[in-house]
């Protein structure tokens, strides 16, 4: 674990002491019905239902306090990508996020400017994101042994129904929202890559978009209303969220390979660097946290969807991803898979 050259750190203030340096950063968004103070928050249900959502991220696990080309992993990093990667399922259901409560696990040893840092992260997000009716509600501070952030997002589904993983038909078009491949990119030059110091502004902004991904969060609503057939959070991977609506609605994902190409382009100065191809990125790197999604063949696609691909029957009653009719082998991410 690196050393934090900045003071004070946790362990020297009392819980109330950093909560008073927490929560007038949360102070920007929409309230909440009953925020911060109390034991819970209290927050509206626009049509009675409500969509929740949450996700973790662990020190060593999901990011590094310092990365092997040099960047230091900051806590607004930590409390954008909490706040971006729970706002994008609650967008993967066709709804638009209401509320956010974050829990934060802290060793004694931490400083406060990066606990600071991802009350900051959070509420950026949020704001730059669009995500103009979150309101930021409140959450738990413990302490432990290493950092962790676990982040709960509830939304609205304003009178629509959810879009699920479940209704891909054959003869729909299989469409992406936002982009494939870029954070994976970041991650490969965050790993292996030269010093973060000798990047670019190009190579730059692929780190910055595994650190800070920017999900599309008027996809989600916009496919629902545009009759999206099934709709997901791209955040393992193509392939392997693929193959998890392919099986969830009995069909073969069949991706078309120009489509894909034109996915990697972007991507191509970081592959020469790092000597890599750029399609397997689009293919198994995940954490965009863009939108699959499958409309009917005469539907015109929302605004920021783009075409890669067919609905078509699963061969041998054997759901799956296809590309170019040729079955692709599952890549991409697994917390637990070796």
């Amino acid at each position: 674990m690196p050393t934090f050259p900045l003071t004070p750190t946790v362990g020297e203030l009392s819980e109330g002491e950093l909560l008073a340096r927490i929560l007038p950063r949360l102070a920007g968004g929409p309230p909440a019905l009953l925020g911060p103070g109390d034991d819970a928050a209290v927050v509206a249900a626009p049509d009675g239902r409500v969509v929740v959502t949450t996700d973790t991220q662990t020190q060593d696990a999901d990011f590094r306090l310092e990365w092997p080309n040099g960047y230091r992993h900051t806590g607004r990093d930590v409390g954008w990508k909490a706040a971006a990667q729970n706002l994008s399922d609650v967008n993967a259901m066709g709804a638009v996020a209401t509320a956010i409560v974050v829990s934060l696990t802290l060793p004694p040893a931490t400083p406060v400017e990066w606990v600071e840092g991802v009350a900051d992260g959070l509420a950026e997000a949020v704001a730059a994101l669009g995500a103009a009716r979150c309101a930021l509600a409140g959450g738990d501070l413990g302490r432990g042994r290493e950092l962790s952030i676990t982040a709960t997002v509830l939304g609205s589904l304003d009178g629509r129904q959810a879009v699920l993983r479940s209704g891909a038909r054959p003869g729909d078009v299989v469409a992406v929202a936002g982009s494939l491949g870029p954070a994976a990119a970041g991650l490969a030059l965050l790993e292996g890559g030269p010093s973060y110091e000798s990047l670019g502004a190009e190579l730059r902004e692929l780190v910055g978009r595994q650190c800070r991904p920017v999900p599309p969060l008027e996809a989600g609503p916009a496919a629902a209303r545009g009759g999206a057939t099934a709709l997901m959070d791209l955040s393992d991977g193509l392939l392997r969220d693929g193959g998890r609506l392919a099986e969830a609605s009995g069909v073969r994902l069949d991706l078309d390979p120009t489509a894909l190409a034109a996915q990697a382009a972007p991507l191509v100065a970081a592959a020469e660097v790092l000597g890599v191809d750029p399609l397997e990125w689009v293919l198994g790197g995940g954490e965009d946290h863009g939108l699959l999604a499958t409309f009917p063949a005469a539907t015109q696609l929302p605004h920021g969807f783009a075409a890669i691909g067919s609905v078509l029957p699963a061969v041998g009653g054997a759901p799956g991803v296809s590309v170019g009719g040729h079955p692709a082998a599952t890549r991409g991410w697994d917390h637990f898979a070796s």
